[in-house]
C-alpha cells in the first residue's frame, strides 16, 4: 500500500509541477500577444486554467506523501 501511495505521490506532484510551469508559460505568450495586438483573451484563459489545474495537483499530492 505504501509503494503505491508513493508512486502516486511522485506521479501526481511530477504532472502537477510540468502543468503549473507550462501554464506560465502559456501565460506569458498570451500577454506578449496582448501587447502586440492580436487575439489573447481565449489563450490566457486556457492558460490560466492550465495553471490553476497544476497548482490543484501539486497541493493535493501531498494526501499521498
Amino acid at each position: 500500500m505504501n509503494n503505491k501511495s508513493t508512486t502516486r505521490w511522485v506521479l501526481q506532484a511530477t504532472s502537477g509541477l510540468l502543468l503549473t510551469g507550462s501554464g506560465l508559460s502559456l501565460a506569458i505568450d498570451a500577454g506578449m500577444n496582448k501587447m502586440q495586438g492580436g487575439e489573447w483573451f481565449w489563450y490566457g484563459t486556457g492558460a490560466l486554467i492550465v495553471f490553476q489545474a497544476g497548482l490543484c495537483l501539486v497541493i493535493d499530492s501531498t494526501r499521498f506523501k
